[in-house]
């Protein structure tokens, strides 16, 4: 594997010291070390989910190099558009829509997400599917 995106649940059971999969996310990049990359719209969306010493916890990791943060250039907006409606009946979120921008412009279709559901069903350019990566079952 070349690299992953991230999403949001990930980032919150890695940062969240309450959350019951925060063993497994942290087993998992132990275990391998691939690079990480996503979109600043799943920064926001997770930093809302976790406490102070989460949200710190979280951006040194990034400064440290844990993660590449893709921003959304101006043009990436008017690609968000039809995405956004092509999933509008699974109420999809601004995170969601750019994680699918990025994966089409990266090629990167492997993904850690909590939200199986939604990844298993959105496409990537070529209706090509994003490759989930098992690793909520990684707990021992």
């Amino acid at each position: 594997m070349t690299g992953a995106l991230v999403d949001t649940g990930f980032l919150v059971a890695l940062f969240n010291r309450r959350d019951r999969l925060q063993r497994a996310a942290r087993k998992h990049l132990q275990a391998y070390t691939y690079p990480l990359a996503t979109v600043t719209p799943v920064i926001v969306e997770t930093s809302f989910f976790l406490d102070a010493r989460g949200k710190i916890n979280l951006f040194e990791w990034i400064l440290r190099g844990g993660l590449a943060i893709a921003e959304l250039p101006l043009d990436a907006y008017r690609e968000l558009k039809p995405i956004i409606l092509k999933y509008a009946d699974r109420d999809i979120d601004l995170a969601d829509a750019a994680l699918i921008w990025l994966a089409g412009v990266s090629g990167c279709r492997n993904v850690l997400t909590v939200d199986e559901r939604d990844f298993g069903i959105y496409r990537v350019k070529g209706n090509k599917r994003f490759e989930l990566i098992p690793w909520q079952g990684e707990t021992a």
